[in-house]
C-alpha cells in the first residue's frame, strides 16, 4: 500500500505466523447452575457479519484495482479474473484487499481527518472496514464464535451495545496514540466482547460451575490475542481500548440475578430475597459506570484538543509494537 495500514484483529497477527481466529474461541468449560435460564435467538451477530461482508464487497467494487497505476516493482492486481473486484498487488496489500487510499476515502480512522477536519464519524466507520479478505474472515469467524453465544444468553440489545461501544472505545484509544497511519477493523469490538465475557464471569461468579478453569482459559485466550497485537502493523491500541470498554460494560450490562431470584421474590413475606443482585454486583456496576463516563469524556476531550497520548504515557507505545532483531517498529506510531 502507498501508506502503511494498521489493521485490527486476527488478520494482522496471522498473516505470517500461521495463527487463525480460533484463538478468539470462547471457553465452554463452564455452565450456569440455573437450568431454567432463558436463551434468545441470535440474529444481530449474524447481521453484523453480513454487514461487514457487504461493506467489504462495496469497498472492493469502489477500489477497482485494474484502474490503478502500479509500478513494475509493485506488480499486478491479484485474481485479475475478478475484474474490478480483484485485489491490490501483494506488495501493496498482502491481505488480499483494497488500497489504503480507498480505505482512507471510505472512512478509515486517521488522526488528521478526525481532529483537524472534524470527521469524528470515522471513529465508528473504521469498525466496519477491513484491510483484506484474510483480515475480514479472521474477524468474522471470531465474531461468530464469541458473539452468538453471548447474544443467546443476554439478548441482542445488551450485546449490540457492548459491541458498538467497545468498537468506539478501541477507535478512541487508537486515535490518541497513532497519528500517521490509518486503522481499520472490527477487532476492537471483538476484544470488547472478550472483555465482557471476563467481567460477566467475575460478577456472576457464584452461579457458575467449573469457573476457575473457565477463568484461566479466558485469561489465556485474552493474553495470546493481546500478545499478537505487539507485532508490527497491528493496532493493539484498538484491542486494548476495546477490551477495557467491554470489560467495564460487562459489569454494567451483564450481571445476572441471584440464583433462584424469581422463586424467592414470590416467597411469603420475610422468606424471599429483597435484592435482585448481590452487593458486589451493585458496587461493580457503580464503579464501572463512573469509569466509563470519566474515561470516554477525558479521552474525547484529549482527542479533540489535539493532544498526543504518547506525551502523557512514554512507555505506552510498547503496547502496540515491541521492536526486536527481526523487525522495527514504525516511529510514526510513537
Amino acid at each position: 500500500m502507498s501508506r502503511e495500514d494498521i489493521e485490527r484483529g486476527g488478520g494482522g497477527g496471522v498473516k505470517s505466523r500461521g495463527n487463525n481466529s480460533n484463538s478468539y474461541l470462547s471457553p465452554s468449560t463452564y455452565s450456569i447452575e440455573d437450568t431454567e435460564a432463558h436463551y434468545w435467538t441470535s440474529w444481530l451477530v449474524p447481521m453484523f457479519v453480513v454487514a461487514n461482508v457487504a461493506v467489504f464487497i462495496v469497498v472492493m467494487y469502489i477500489n477497482n484495482c485494474p484502474t490503478h497505476l502500479h509500478t513494475r516493482l509493485e506488480g499486478k492486481c491479484v485474481a485479475r479474473f475478478l475484474g474490478r473486484f480483484s485485489f491490490e498487488p501483494l506488495k501493496d496489500n498482502p491481505l488480499f484487499g483494497p488500497s489504503s487510499a480507498t480505505l482512507e476515502r471510505l472512512g478509515a480512522l486517521e488522526w488528521t481527518k478526525v481532529v483537524d477536519k472534524h470527521q469524528g464519524w470515522r471513529l465508528i466507520t473504521c469498525i466496519w472496514l477491513h484491510a483484506g479478505i484474510i483480515h475480514l474472515l479472521a474477524n468474522m469467524l471470531s465474531l461468530v464464535f464469541i458473539g452468538i453465544r453471548l447474544e443467546q444468553q443476554f439478548g441482542f440489545v445488551r450485546i449490540g451495545v457492548v459491541y458498538l461501544m467497545s468498537g468506539f472505545g478501541g477507535s478512541l484509544l487508537s486515535s490518541l496514540f497513532i497519528r500517521n497511519n490509518i486503522s481499520v477493523g472490527a477487532s476492537g469490538a471483538l476484544f470488547g466482547l472478550l472483555g465482557s465475557m471476563l467481567s460477566e464471569l467475575i460478577t456472576n461468579w457464584s452461579i457458575y460451575t467449573n469457573k476457575a478453569a473457565a477463568l484461566l482459559t479466558l485469561l489465556f485466550i485474552i493474553a495470546i490475542n493481546l500478545a499478537i497485537g505487539i507485532l508490527p502493523h497491528v493496532d493493539n491500541f484498538a484491542h486494548v481500548g476495546g477490551f477495557l470498554s467491554g470489560f467495564l460494560l460487562g459489569f454494567v450490562l451483564l450481571p445476572r440475578p441471584q440464583y433462584g431470584w424469581p422463586e424467592r421474590r414470590n416467597a411469603p413475606s420475610g422468606g424471599g430475597v429483597k435484592s435482585k443482585y448481590k452487593a458486589h454486583q451493585y458496587v461493580l456496576w457503580l464503579v464501572s459506570v463512573v469509569l466509563l463516563i470519566v474515561g470516554f469524556t477525558v479521552a474525547l476531550v484529549m482527542l479533540f484538543k489535539g493532544e498526543n497520548g504518547n506525551d502523557r504515557c512514554h512507555w505506552c507505545h510498547y503496547l502496540s509494537c515491541v521492536p526486536t532483531s527481526r523487525w522495527k517498529c514504525n516511529d510514526n506510531n510513537l
